[in-house]
Order: C-alpha cells, then structure tokens, then sequence
C-alpha cells in the first residue's frame, strides 16, 4: 500500500498547477534583444536609416 494518503496526494497535485508569473512585455522584449544581440542592432539601425531617409526625401520634396 502507499504511503501517501488521498489529502496528500491532492495537495501535491495543486501545487504544481501554480502559474507562474508573467514577465512583462519590455522584460521579454530586452531578454529577446540581449538573446539575438546582433540581429536585433542590425534591424534598429536599418530602421532609422530607412526613417531618415524618407524624412530627408520628404522636406527635399517639400522644399519651396
């Protein structure tokens, strides 16, 4: 026979249905970041120089 009696058993079935807590959005965004390092810079600079770009063209186009 078992040693562990019926209210044991349940006790130990519910503590392992804890959630656990969620990380915020910027905690797995930065964890993401730091985890693809190079990746992620190469697509941040890209980005502000397709930004740049497009403001640059823009007042050019707009210029008087």
């Amino acid at each position: 026979m078992s040693d562990i009696s019926p209210e044991t058993k349940e006790v130990e079935v519910t503590s392992q249905k804890e959630p656990k807590p969620t990380d915020s959005y910027v905690k797995l965004a930065m964890r993401n970041m730091v985890r693809k390092g190079g990746k992620s810079l190469k697509h941040f600079f890209l980005t502000m120089l397709g930004l740049f770009t497009v403001l640059i063209g823009l007042s050019y186009l707009t210029k008087p």
